[in-house]
C-alpha cells in the first residue's frame, strides 16, 4: 500500500514525498484511514514505527479553517514536543496551517507571541500548557482533535492530574487519538471514559522489542562498569551510541570520564537547561559527540537516526523502560545492538525484562577485558523474591531491599 491509497489529499502527499516517505508503516497504514473517518483511535506500536506521522497527517487533513487552536497534542517531554513540531511543520509545508510547540525550560514570552500570531496545531507538555492557559495566552475551546502521545509515560511520570485538567478544558465533542509504544491497562482505565467507542490498533506483540535489535548481556562486577564501558567503546568503536544511566549524577560523571579517556560524549537529563539539552542532542545528531548519556526521563524524546548501539549502563527497574530504551536503535529497518551491563544486584530486573519480552538473553564477555570475580546467578536459577511494590509502572521488590517490613501473621 502507498500513501496515496490512504485517502490523503494532494498537498499532504506532496509534503510527505518531499520528506522522503515512500510507503506507510503498518501503524500508519491502519491508523490513518480510521482517523480520517473521524473515529477515536487507541494506537499501540513499537518505538520507531512512525506513530507521529500516523496522527499528524489526519489532523492536518481534518482540521477546519476556523481561527484558533483546532488540534492539540500533549506529550511528556520537551524533546518529543520539538520532534512532533518538526514533523508537523514538514507535513504542513505547502499549506497555511501553523504548527507550534510550547514547553518549559525556555523563555515564556516567545511562545506566547507565537500563540498570539495564531496557531492551528499545538504541541505541548502539560506544565507549560497549563501555565499559558492560566495566563490567558492559550484557549482550547475550539479544539476538534486531541492527541495524547506516550500516554503510559504520562502516567509513570505523574502527569495524569495535569492531563485531566487539560482534558476538562476541552470541548466535549471532539476526536481523540491515543498513541503509545506500550498501552497498560492502568492507562486505559484512567482515560477510557473520555474515549468514544475507540478503534484499537496494535501492531506487533505488546512491549516486544523490534526484531532487528541484537540484545546482549554483559555480566560485570558493579565496580568495573565504568571501566567496561570505556573498553567496550574502544574495542567496538561504534559510530553512534546512546548510554542509559539510572541517575543524573551518574550521567554527568560518565560524560566527564569518557572525555578524559578521549571519547567525546555529552549528558542529557532533566537537570540540564533546555539549551544544554538541545546542544547535546544536536551534537549527537551531527556526530560531534559519539556518545550521548541519558536518563529515562528523556528516553522517549531522543529520536536520532543512525544510533548503532544502546548501552544500559544501569539496567532499568521498570521492564517496559528497557523496551523504550533499546527502541532508540534499529529504527526504520536498520540493524542495531543493545548491550546491558548486569551486576548481581540487577538479576531480578533482568528476569522481569526477559519475562516481558518472552525470551532469555544471551550473556557475553568482552575479549581481553580483565574481569574480577563475579557471582551473578542465571535467571533460571533465581528464587522468587519475597515481595514487590508497583511503582512507575514497573516492579520494585521492596521487602528484599528493606523498603518495607514483612508483616507477621
Amino acid at each position: 500500500m502507498l500513501f496515496k491509497d490512504l485517502g490523503l489529499n494532494d498537498s499532504l502527499l506532496a509534503a510527505i514525498a518531499k520528506m522522503g516517505y515512500v510507503e506507510p508503516t503498518p501503524i500508519q497504514e491502519q491508523a490513518i484511514p480510521v482517523a480520517l473517518r473521524g473515529k477515536d483511535v487507541v494506537g499501540c506500536a513499537q518505538t520507531g514505527t512512525g506513530k507521529t506521522v500516523a496522527f499528524v497527517l489526519p489532523i492536518l487533513q481534518l482540521m477546519s479553517k476556523k481561527k484558533g487552536v483546532k488540534a492539540l497534542v500533549v506529550t511528556p517531554t520537551r524533546e518529543l514536543c520539538g520532534q512532533i513540531e518538526e514533523v508537523g511543520r514538514g507535513c504542513a509545508a505547502g499549506t497555511a496551517i501553523a504548527v507550534q510547540a510550547v514547553y518549559g525550560g525556555v523563555p515564556y514570552e516567545p511562545q506566547a507571541k507565537a500563540m498570539r500570531r495564531g496557531v492551528d496545531l499545538l504541541v505541548a507538555t502539560p506544565g507549560r500548557l497549563l501555565d499559558m492557559m492560566r495566563q490567558g495566552d492559550i484557549k482550547l475551546d475550539g479544539v476538534e482533535i486531541f492527541v495524547l502521545d506516550e500516554a503510559d509515560r504520562m502516567l509513570d511520570m505523574g502527569f495524569w492530574p495535569d492531563v485531566q485538567r487539560i482534558v476538562k478544558s476541552l470541548p466535549t465533542k471532539r476526536q481523540n487519538l491515543l498513541f503509545s509504544a506500550t498501552m497498560s491497562r492502568a492507562v486505559l482505565d484512567v482515560i477510557g471514559d473520555t474515549l468514544d467507542h475507540p478503534v484499537q490498533i496494535e501492531i506487533g506483540l505488546r512491549a516486544t522489542p523490534v526484531d532487528e535489535v541484537d540484545q546482549q548481556i554483559f555480566p560485570v562486577d558493579g565496580g568495573q562498569k565504568t571501566e567496561l564501558l570505556v573498553s567496550f567503546l574502544k574495542h567496538h568503536n561504534p559510530e553512534r551510541t546512546l548510554v542509559f544511566t539510572r541517575t543524573k549524577h551518574r550521567a554527568d560523571r560518565l560524560a566527564r570520564t569518557l572525555e578524559k579517556k578521549g571519547i567525546k560524549g555529552a549528558a542529557i537529563h532533566s537537570n540540564r537547561t533546555q539549551s544544554q539539552r538541545q546542544a547535546a542532542l544536536d551534537g549527537f545528531k551531527s556526530g560531534r559527540y559519539r556518545v550521548l548519556i541519558a536518563t529515562d526521563i528523556v528516553a522517549r524524546g531522543i529520536d536520532v537516526e543512525g544510533i548503532t548501539h544502546v548501552i544500559n549502563f544501569d539496567i532499568p527497574t521498570n521492564a517496559e523502560d528497557y523496551v523504550h530504551r533499546i527502541g532508540r536503535t534499529a529504527r526504520a529497518g536498520m540493524k542495531g545492538t543493545a548491550v546491558s551491563f548486569l551486576t548481581a544486584e540487577d538479576v531480578h530486573e533482568l528476569k522481569d525484562i526477559e519475562r516481558l519480552i518472552g525470551s532469555t538473553l544471551d550473556r557475553h564477555e568482552l575479549p581481553h577485558f580483565d574481569y574480577i570475580a563475579r557471582n551473578i546467578p542465571h535467571s533460571d536459577d533465581l528464587k522468587k523474591r519475597p515481595g514487590k511494590l508497583l511503582y512507575n509502572g514497573g516492579a520494585r521488590r521492596a521487602a528484599a531491599r528493606g523498603f518495607v517490613r514483612t508483616r507477621k501473621k
